[in-house]
């Protein structure tokens, strides 16, 4: 009897490790998922638009704003992904004429959102 209650503790002890192992590894990937989404993320948001053609640059933001809601989806995180979100909202609403009457406003509307994902990703 001892021998069978010494061999299911070890077995269920066995168990209880491997679901910490398993759970501990989920949340490794997890966190490697959400790094290289806030990567490409970054990335998308920091390309430098040509503000000499207003409305190429009003089209590849929309483009872009296309992309980071596709990331935002992927993202394990849920801070980033509101992070990414909003970005993509910001870059979803740029109109032409954002980025000729105000492009300094715009241009720092889009750092702060960065900088807010930025540090939704590594917190």
């Amino acid at each position: 009897m001892r021998l069978t209650t010494t061999l299911l503790a070890g077995g269920l002890l066995l168990t209880l490790t491997g679901c910490g192992v398993a759970e501990t590894a989920g949340q490794v990937g997890n966190a490697a998922s959400t790094a290289a989404v806030c990567a490409d993320a970054v990335r998308i948001a920091t390309a430098n638009p040509d503000l000499t053609n207003p409305q190429a640059a009003a089209d590849r933001a929309h483009a872009a704003a296309d992309e980071l809601t596709g990331l935002a989806s992927k993202a394990a995180n849920t801070t980033a992904a509101d992070a990414i979100n909003g970005l993509a909202t910001t870059m979803r609403e740029t109109t032409v004429d954002d980025l000729v009457r105000t492009p300094a406003e715009w241009v720092q509307k889009k750092a702060d959102q960065v900088a807010a994902l930025t540090k939704a990703c590594t917190g």
